[in-house]
């Protein structure tokens, strides 16, 4: 390693803008020199439980490879346990809507100071491109992406093998920067961090080892380029060897416990769900005072809460102790026939959906999410003023849930079993917060617009959840995550 001087001493007080530099990826960008947790998470995603635990039990022999035989051999035998047969077109969405938000959580401070102060940035890694292309070049401002190509069939699926000139490490490495830029133009600095980095640090014009920064804390999320707010994928953790082992471990545990919870919360009075939750491990914190029940003679409450998951009018009925209906946009089947509290489909037509609210407000409280879809990220989306043109008596309420092994969301996979997951989880937690209801000079009635009520409510429940309000919309998520417009659903959404 003496050969280059450490990445401390590669000076960014000047501007060098006017510079370009090419960068390792793993324990180069990233503090983590592995990249099993990312073939682990496409691996999950694409394939399963079954095809996971191959991935994990091959892990050894990828093990011994990489650091006895060869660096290529061992990512050759990781590039096909884990993708072989997947359809490439897969395998981009992962890369665009799961693995950013993992990758950035490892981000190391000292690289990316030096990286992102050059004005031209590539990144040369043995990594397949097609996983690390949308993170670098989106979330890392790369110019341009050299990695190892994966072979694709006629299907359109990956075959498992990787094209010519093979696995980017050492030489090829080198002659794959060589071919991707002109030969009088080479970066001008080149990081690394291993001895198989040295060939194309070598062109370069100075070069820089990154030391090992495993107990290095992550370049905080003030500091990059833009914020994820959406984010796809089952996996709460990344999945190191160990984590990946204890999921997988758990899961049939928690498939279990997760019917045992949801058939409380279906088939018990909801005056003592809250309770039968605690017992069975689910922790529901209420703050705030919710309102009275509403009365023969009144219209109902409107319930407007912020939407974390499928599950927020349960658990808004639950705090509650009582049943209330919800309109949604769109459910499944499955989690319409376990529902304990009556739930309605919207149409998307303005005028059908606001009859029908109006019907459902007559018979009682009733709670909706005018997000209009789930958002993981501490992110409020656009809010629907319809609603506000439609009750007088309207009450906020932020939820909010912590989850530590399953996301409860999804938007490539089927909503089915959204409910499942989150009751995977070994102690899952929803916290429950009614503000005030709106009095009525800010509602329609007092002269405000429905804009101005929508407005108003976001504000006030990004400010008691600590969110920050958007202007993004259903359809700028699914364009994010599963390349539509939004107009469609995956085929496993409904």
């Amino acid at each position: 390693m003496a050969e280059f001087p450490p990445i401390e001493k590669c000076g960014t007080t000047i501007s060098r803008e006017s510079e370009s530099v090419a960068s390792d990826l793993d324990g180069t960008l990233l503090r983590g020199r592995s990249s099993f947790p990312y073939f682990f998470l496409t691996t999950f995603e694409t394939s399963g439980i079954l095809r996971s635990w191959l991935l994990l039990l091959v892990s050894p022999l990828v093990w011994l490879l990489y650091h006895f035989i060869s660096e290529a051999a061992g990512i050759k035998l990781l590039i096909f346990a884990s993708l072989a047969g997947v359809p490439v077109s897969q395998i981009e969405c992962i890369a665009r809507s799961v693995l950013p938000r993992f990758y950035l959580q490892d981000l190391n401070p000292e690289t990316w100071k030096v990286f992102s102060s050059f004005g031209k940035k590539i990144v040369v890694t043995a990594n397949p491109r097609i996983l690390v292309e949308s993170l670098c070049k989106e979330f890392l401002g790369a110019d341009e992406v050299i990695g190892t190509e994966l072979e694709v069939d006629n299907r359109g699926r990956a075959t498992g093998f990787v094209k010519s000139p093979g696995v980017l490490v050492g030489e090829n490495k080198a002659k794959a920067l060589l071919q991707a830029c002109d030969p009088e133009q080479l970066p001008d600095v080149g990081l690394g961090d291993r001895q198989t980095d040295f060939p194309f640090m070598k062109l370069c014009k100075e070069g820089y080892v990154v030391p090992p920064s495993n107990n290095v804390e992550p370049v905080p999320k003030s500091q990059l380029l833009k914020p994820i707010i959406f984010h796809d994928g089952r996996l709460v953790q990344l999945p190191t060897p160990l984590v990946a082992l204890v999921t997988l471990l758990w899961i049939p545990v928690g498939f279990v416990l997760a019917c045992l919870r949801i058939a409380a919360g279906s088939l018990l009075p909801m005056s003592i769900v809250y309770h039968a939750f605690w017992l069975l491990g689910v922790r529901v914190t209420v703050k705030g005072t919710p309102p009275p029940r509403a009365t023969k003679n009144s219209r109902g409450v409107l319930f407007i809460c912020s939407h974390r998951t499928l599950l927020d009018p349960i658990f808004l009925s639950c705090a509650l102790g009582r049943g209330v209906s919800a309109v949604t946009y769109s459910v499944s089947r499955l989690s319409e026939i376990l529902s304990p509290i009556k739930t309605v489909a919207l149409s998307r037509n303005r005028y059908k959906d606001a009859a029908q609210i109006r019907e459902l407000l007559k018979e009682g409280d009733l709670v909706i999410c005018p997000e209009g879809t789930t958002c993981r990220e501490p992110f409020l989306l656009r809010f629907s003023a319809l609603f506000a043109e439609l009750a007088d008596d309207i009450v906020p309420v932020a939820m909010d849930n912590r989850m530590s092994m399953f996301h409860g969301t999804a938007a490539r996979a089927w909503k089915g079993m959204d409910p499942f997951y989150f009751f995977m989880n070994p102690s899952p937690s929803y916290e429950v917060t009614f503000l005030q209801q709106l009095p009525e000079e800010l509602t329609c009635k007092g002269g405000k617009s429905s804009h101005e009520v929508a407005n108003h409510i976001q504000r006030a429940l990004a400010g008691v959840l600590d969110f920050e309000c958007t202007n993004l919309t259903r359809k700028d998520k699914y364009k994010a995550l599963v390349g539509t417009d939004g107009s469609v659903e995956t085929k496993k959404s409904t």
